[in-house]
C-alpha cells in the first residue's frame, strides 16, 4: 500500500509540473463552477416563480364574479411543472418538453415551451449544464491526464527498474489508478454540492446520493478505460488517439446512432398527422354546444326513459348541461386514447435509446441522471396526465352545475333575454371545485427503481473496464 500511495503521490508531482495539465484542469474546474452557479440560481428562481404562477392562476379563477358555469370552461386554468431540486444539476427534458400547460373544456392543449430568457441569463453557457460537463469533459480530462500513466514509465526506463525491485504489474497499475481516483474524487466535489443544496430545497436524500453515487461509478469507468488503454498500448501518440477515438464514439456518434435508429424502430406519427386523424373521429362524437345535435339521440331517449318524461323541457335537469358533461367525457376518452398512444410510443423510443448504454456508458448515465434528477420523459407524462385528470375533474363538475342548478329554459334563451341570462349566472363559490394543483417528483425509491437498469449497464462497464485493465497488467514486460 505505502508503494501504491507513493506511486500516485509522483503521479501527481508530474501532473502538476506540467502547464498544460494544469491549465485543462482549471479550465475544466471554471466551467464546473460557473455552470453549476448559473444553473442552481436559474432553477431556484424558475422554481418560485412557477409556485407563484401556481398559486396565482388558482386565486384568479377562483375569484372569477357570478357567470355561467360553461363561461368558466372556457375560461380555463394553468397547470405548472416546477423544476425539482435536482434540475440544478441535470435539466433533463425539461428544456423541451414545456412546463406549463393551459386547462380547458373540449381540449388538451400541448405544454408550452420554456421562456428563452433563460437562455439570455446563461449566454454563451445555455447549452452547458453540469451534467453535460461531467458526461463529456470529464472524461476528456482524464484522457489528457493518464493516457501515458504506464507509457511514461515505459519510455523514461524506470518501468524495467522498477519491475526489476519485485514490483508487479498489477501494483503499479493500482498507484496509477489511485491516482486517477483522487483526481475523480476532486471533481465529485461540486456535484456533492449541488447534491446538498438540493437536499436543502427538499430533495430527498437518496436520490441525491445515487445521482453522486451514479457519477462516481462513470468516471471510474472512464480511468479505468484510460488505465487499461496506457497498459496495453506501446506510444502515447497511439494511447491518446485511441482514446480520443473511443470518447468519440461513446460520448457522439452512439447517442447520435441511438437516436435516429429509436425514431427509425418506433415510427411515431407527427401531431399535424394526428390531430387530422383525431379531428375526423371527433366530429362523430357530436357537438356538445349543440344539445339537438343527431349524434345525442340515443342519450336523450335514454334520459328520457331514466326520468319518465316525454320532452327535455320537463326533465328535472338541464339537457343542455347532460349534453355538456357527456360530450367532455366521450371527447376526453376519445384525446386520451391518442394521447396515450403517442405517450407509449415516446417510452418505448426512450427504452430503446436508453439500450445503447450497452454500447456506451455516456448513454447509460443520461439515463440514470435524467431518472434521478425527476427531469425524464416517465415525469413529464405523469405531468400530462395528472394536468389532464385536474382539467377533466373540474370541467365535469362545472357541467354538473351546469345541468343541476341552472334551468333548461333560461339556459335556452339567455342569448335574447336579459333576465334569463341574469338567472344563468351561478354564484362564484361553484369556482371552488377546482383542486389545489402542486406538481412533485416520483419518490426516491421510484426513481432508484428506474435507474437501476441503468445502473446496472455502468456497472458492466465498470467491471469489463477494470477487468481488462487488471489483465493487461499483469502482462506487463519492458
Amino acid at each position: 500500500m505505502n508503494m501504491m500511495l507513493r506511486i500516485a503521490k509522483e503521479e501527481w508531482r508530474l501532473w502538476l509540473r506540467s502547464k498544460v495539465i494544469v491549465v485543462a484542469t482549471l479550465i475544466v474546474a471554471v466551467l464546473l463552477a460557473v455552470t453549476s452557479v448559473l444553473t442552481v440560481n436559474r432553477v431556484a428562481s424558475e422554481q418560485s416563480q412557477r409556485l407563484a404562477q401556481q398559486v396565482a392562476a388558482e386565486a384568479t379563477f377562483f375569484v372569477q364574479p357570478d357567470r355561467h358555469p360553461h363561461r368558466m370552461v372556457h375560461y380555463g386554468h394553468y397547470a405548472f411543472r416546477p423544476p425539482p431540486p435536482l434540475a440544478a444539476f441535470e435539466p433533463g427534458v425539461d428544456a423541451v418538453t414545456g412546463q406549463s400547460i393551459f386547462l380547458e373544456g373540449h381540449r388538451q392543449n400541448t405544454p408550452m415551451f420554456a421562456d428563452t430568457k433563460a437562455a439570455a441569463d446563461l449566454g454563451g453557457f445555455a447549452s452547458l449544464n453540469p451534467a453535460n460537463l461531467y458526461q463529456l469533459l470529464l472524461p476528456l480530462l482524464l484522457i489528457v491526464l493518464g493516457h501515458a500513466l504506464l507509457l511514461r514509465e515505459r519510455e523514461s526506463g524506470t518501468l524495467a527498474v522498477m519491475l526489476a525491485q519485485g514490483q508487479s504489474g498489477v501494483s503499479l497499475a493500482m498507484g496509477k489508478a489511485l491516482a486517477l481516483l483522487a483526481v475523480i474524487a476532486i471533481f465529485m466535489l461540486p456535484l456533492i454540492a449541488v447534491a446538498i443544496h438540493s437536499v436543502v430545497q427538499g430533495e430527498n436524500g437518496l436520490a441525491a446520493v445515487s445521482l453522486v453515487g451514479g457519477y462516481f461509478l462513470y468516471l471510474c469507468v472512464w480511468g479505468a478505460i484510460v488505465l487499461a488503454a496506457s497498459i496495453i498500448l506501446k506510444h502515447r501518440a497511439v494511447s491518446l488517439g485511441a482514446l480520443i477515438f473511443i470518447w468519440l464514439f461513446a460520448a457522439l456518434i452512439v447517442p447520435r446512432f441511438a437516436i435516429n435508429a429509436s425514431s427509425a424502430a418506433i415510427d411515431a406519427p407527427g401531431k399535424i398527422e394526428s390531430d387530422l386523424v383525431m379531428l375526423a373521429e371527433q366530429r362523430k362524437l357530436g357537438d356538445g354546444h349543440n344539445a339537438a345535435d343527431p349524434a345525442f339521440q340515443r342519450l336523450q331517449k335514454e334520459v328520457l326513459e331514466q326520468y319518465d318524461v316525454e320532452k327535455v323541457e320537463d326533465l328535472p335537469i338541464n339537457w343542455r348541461g347532460v349534453v355538456a358533461s357527456y360530450s367532455e367525457a366521450e371527447l376526453t376518452d376519445l384525446l386520451n386514447g391518442y394521447a396515450e398512444n403517442r405517450m407509449e410510443q415516446e417510452a418505448n423510443q426512450s427504452g430503446l435509446f436508453n439500450l445503447f448504454g450497452l454500447a456506451s456508458p455516456t448513454i447509460a448515465i443520461g439515463s440514470v441522471s435524467r431518472t434521478l434528477a425527476g427531469t425524464d420523459l416517465s415525469t413529464h407524462h405523469r405531468f400530462l396526465r395528472e394536468s389532464e385528470a385536474l382539467r377533466f375533474d373540474f370541467v365535469q363538475s362545472l357541467n354538473e352545475v351546469h345541468a343541476k342548478e341552472l334551468a333548461y329554459e333560461d339556459d335556452l334563451n339567455r342569448s335574447s333575454d336579459p333576465e334569463a341570462e341574469r338567472r344563468t349566472r351561478v354564484n362564484s363559490e361553484a369556482w371552488r371545485v377546482l383542486d389545489e394543483f402542486r406538481f412533485t417528483p416520483d419518490s426516491a425509491s421510484d426513481r432508484v427503481d428506474r435507474a437501476s437498469f441503468a445502473f446496472g449497464m455502468l456497472l458492466s462497464w465498470l467491471i469489463l473496464a477494470c477487468g481488462v485493465a487488471f489483465f493487461a497488467a499483469r502482462r506487463v514486460r519492458v
